[in-house]
């Protein structure tokens, strides 16, 4: 395959494999025009040979894809573009990379957690199959943190980096037309080399959410922890008071011992974490009250927020007594704590980096 032309409309195209013979452009060259099409006209690469018929810009001698504001006035609206996918071997992309920060926001529900799984559907692999849709390249996406499945978040980092040329508002636009509803890409900048999505975070944000109303709203229930028992309010505020400051969190980790800590900051891996607030608060809504735990750390191990938050509802509804957390942190066992909340209520609420840690790259 070695080009296809343009039929003078972005995404009308044809190939052209001999001279008088065209068909459907192919799947695999996609990507491509995903890549440039919807910006001004691109020129990858120098033309090859005019006795191919593959016509170049007469003013420039490259190639460009069709674009209606495209600056060659002999070829304003069509032209022709190398692929690369099977046949050439010069690179048509630009040989530096960029790294990527994508801000994003999902609905966890029907997806098994962040992190890729063979055989499940997860959004680091929802992510990393619609960039290789849309660039043709599949960087492994890091996150800022790995949520369960069910945990939904409202703002997840993360990182990668693309030798494709493509400016960051495109590819935005292109992620939200491909990956699924549940997904959606709020942001998207370049940034320097040495930013990363989980090591380079300083401090997270989550929120823990529950219904009060005797009858949880349908179209609510995938989004709170339905609790109706009676629940001191006095309690809750110092129980979660006693969590600020830096504590040892391992009385409130997951017990499985693959999952054993998400580490923010490049450290040891221990239970030791600092907890910067730690705060109920009460929401009206139109869906009715909600119970909201907002908790903010420089970093959180494996369910720990959601045995936190199962914890002081039972100190809440006087299960446990009103002193307990000190008591539980101190006998470093998870059988001291409560039950893990589900992971409904559970929201990535907001990821936070040092000054200048994801500025724009030199130069830019």
């Amino acid at each position: 395959m070695p080009f296809f032309k343009t039929s003078g409309v972005p995404l009308r195209t044809q190939i052209c494999d001999f001279p008088g013979q065209s068909g459907s452009l192919p799947w695999r060259g996609l990507p491509l025009i995903c890549q440039y099409a919807g910006s001004l006209p691109f020129v990858p690469r120098r033309f090859g040979s005019p006795a191919l018929g593959r016509p170049a810009c007469p003013l420039c001698g490259k190639l460009s894809i069709s674009h209606r504001l495209s600056p060659h006035p002999l070829i304003p609206l069509s032209g022709n573009l190398f692929t690369t996918l099977d046949t050439v071997t010069e690179p048509v992309q630009s040989a530096t990379s960029r790294t990527f920060k994508l801000t994003l926001a999902y609905d966890g529900t029907g997806f098994s957690g962040w992190q890729i799984q063979p055989g499940q559907l997860t959004i680091q692999g929802q992510l990393q199959a619609a960039l290789g849709r849309i660039t043709g390249e599949a960087p492994l996406p890091q996150g800022s943190g790995r949520t369960d499945a069910g945990v939904h978040a409202l703002a997840q980092v993360a990182s990668f980096t693309l030798q494709a040329p493509i400016p960051p508002e495109n590819l935005l636009r292109a992620l939200n037309r491909t990956l699924p509803a549940a997904i959606r890409i709020l942001d998207a900048r370049t940034v320097r080399s040495t930013f990363h999505a989980r090591h380079s975070a300083v401090a997270k944000t989550y929120e823990y959410r529950i219904s009060r109303e005797r009858i949880c709203p349908p179209f609510l229930a995938r989004y709170v922890h339905a609790c109706i028992w009676p629940l001191d309010p006095e309690v809750l505020d110092r129980a979660a008071a006693d969590l600020i400051g830096e504590h040892d969190f391992f009385s409130f980790a997951a017990t499985d011992p693959d999952h054993s800590s998400e580490v923010l900051l490049q450290e040891p891996r221990n239970s030791l974490r600092t907890i910067y607030s730690s705060a109920w608060e009460h929401q009206r809504t139109e869906a009715g009250q909600l119970l909201v735990y907002r908790v903010r750390g420089n970093g959180f191990l494996h369910h720990m927020v959601r045995n936190l938050a199962g914890t002081m509802l039972e100190i809440g509804r006087g299960q446990f007594p009103p002193d307990s957390i000190p008591r539980i942190l101190a006998a470093r066992n998870r059988s001291a704590a409560g039950p893990t909340a589900p992971a409904r209520g559970l929201f990535l609420h907001s990821v936070e980096y040092g000054p200048q840690a994801d500025d724009p790259p030199l130069g830019s």
